[in-house]
């Protein structure tokens, strides 16, 4: 049986990915969820955390650098995707944000998103 994954909806379509995204956000997002969770290894749920964030606006600032270097949306996502992963968190920004050092820098955030939002549900 194969079952598949709902995409979440973002919460934050004025700023973070989807804003930063604008016309084109409705196509990058599931493309995005995907390769990020790939990617990371993390839930579809914390990738959304992390993608409505201000991490998330800087990761689209990403793909449209892609984008606008003239890479069609699917390859500008996995190419701004494998950038965030080739990345290593370094000595400050763990020191920053408590994330363990030389871990791939789009993990960590996006482990980071989902802990600061449960901070503070909490």
């Amino acid at each position: 049986m194969t079952t598949t994954q709902q995409i979440p909806a973002t919460e934050n379509d004025a700023w973070g990915f989807w804003g930063t995204m604008n016309e084109q956000a409705s196509a990058a997002w599931p493309l995005a969820m995907t390769a990020i969770s790939d990617a990371t290894s993390q839930p579809l749920e914390s990738v959304r955390i992390f993608l409505d964030s201000r991490h998330g606006r800087h990761f689209a600032d990403d793909v449209l650098n892609q984008l606008h270097a003239g890479r069609a949306l699917a390859d500008a996502i996995h190419a701004a995707t494998q950038q965030w992963m080739g990345w290593r968190i370094g000595r400050q920004t763990s020191k920053d944000y408590g994330i363990p050092r030389g871990l791939p820098y789009l993990t960590g955030f996006v482990i980071h998103c989902e802990i600061a939002e449960d901070s503070l549900a909490a």
